[in-house]
């Protein structure tokens, strides 16, 4: 199950971020609909709930229906403040600059772990987590903006800011939900991970579109599809299947985060910042000069050091194991 979450995380993630920005590239403009796209997918998880039900009635939870409520309002509206800012982020930046930003989320994630989760960090975790901040950073403070036609030197900067801003909203969400599923559902079943997605989604997916409406944004929506550079077939098929890869992936993260952890799950999403740049790279000619290869080696450094660490953990706790096993 494990090696199945990381592969939709992956996958879902490159997939859906390379959408987004090709949505941007062929014309689209409006950030509410591209905030709708991340979450609005979720109907297509009750099929999954269907085809896999809880196995026996102790997997339900005894946690009052109006707490869940209350949990879901709040994680989803979080969400929903956080796509708006992932998708701001993805209009002003290259594909590839933005998904290397994006690797701070693990340096916040380790913090809100270790305050919520009881994370413990090691000397080969804050390794990891400077130099993948390092790696953000170096993007930031660079000048370039190849890739994103028309960005002024001050959009640039609201992309970075942006990006930034969501990431560590991200982090606290992963954060927040490994406390909910530890502290309150209690409930160690795939259902219970598919309820966590599907509700939060479906708050977000009511706030974004209040969002579309309230902005106004809903009115120039015909234009923007008949506009679209590649036909109206492309815009509807790009919208779609975004959606359906932001699922994939947002199953992916709450399998790791019910499987293992959050900081794991944030760890395992940093895999991608290797795979995006490369496809950025051939599907929209965004420009790898040297700044990016370099925060990218360092990015992948770090991710080395915490997967190192995650071996040290491992072994340790075979050994202990065994040790038990002898005694016994």
């Amino acid at each position: 199950m494990v090696a199945v979450d990381v592969f939709f995380l992956i996958a879902g993630q490159t997939a859906a971020t390379l959408l987004g920005r090709y949505y941007y590239t062929q014309g689209g403009r409006s950030k509410w609909i591209s905030a709708f796209v991340r979450t609005a997918g979720f109907p297509i998880l009750f099929f999954t709930l269907f085809f896999f039900p809880s196995k026996s009635p102790s997997s339900c939870t005894n946690t009052p229906m109006a707490k869940l409520a209350v949990i879901y309002i709040v994680l989803g509206l979080i969400i929903a403040a956080d796509d708006m800012m992932y998708t701001g982020g993805l209009k002003y930046l290259p594909a590839s600059t933005y998904s290397l930003i994006c690797a701070s989320q693990l340096a916040f994630n380790v913090v809100f772990s270790y305050v919520l989760n009881s994370q413990k960090v090691t000397p080969l975790i804050f390794n990891s987590v400077v130099l993948l901040t390092m790696s953000a950073s170096l993007i930031g403070v660079s000048k370039e903006s190849q890739g994103v036609t028309g960005v002024s030197g001050g959009k640039y900067l609201l992309g970075f800011v942006l990006t930034l801003g969501a990431s560590c909203t991200y982090s606290l969400i992963l954060a927040l939900m490994q406390l909910t599923f530890e502290t309150i559902i209690k409930k160690h079943t795939f259902s219970a991970v598919l309820n966590m997605q599907i509700y939060t989604a479906l708050v977000a997916t009511a706030a974004s579109v209040v969002g579309l409406f309230a902005s106004g944004e809903w009115r120039s929506l015909r234009g923007e599809m008949n506009a679209f550079r590649s036909g109206q077939f492309s815009y509807l098929m790009t919208l779609l299947w975004a959606a359906v890869s932001w699922q994939v992936a947002n199953i992916g993260v709450l399998g790791l985060i019910f499987e293992v952890s959050a900081l794991f799950s944030n760890v395992i999403s940093t895999v991608s910042l290797p795979v995006i740049p490369f496809f950025a790279v051939v599907v929209f000619h965004d420009r790898m000069n040297g700044v990016k290869i370099v925060a990218m080696l360092i990015a992948i450094w770090g991710f080395i050091s915490y997967l190192f660490q995650h071996y040290l953990d491992g072994k340790k706790a075979k050994k202990a194991s065994s040790g038990d096993s002898a005694q016994g």
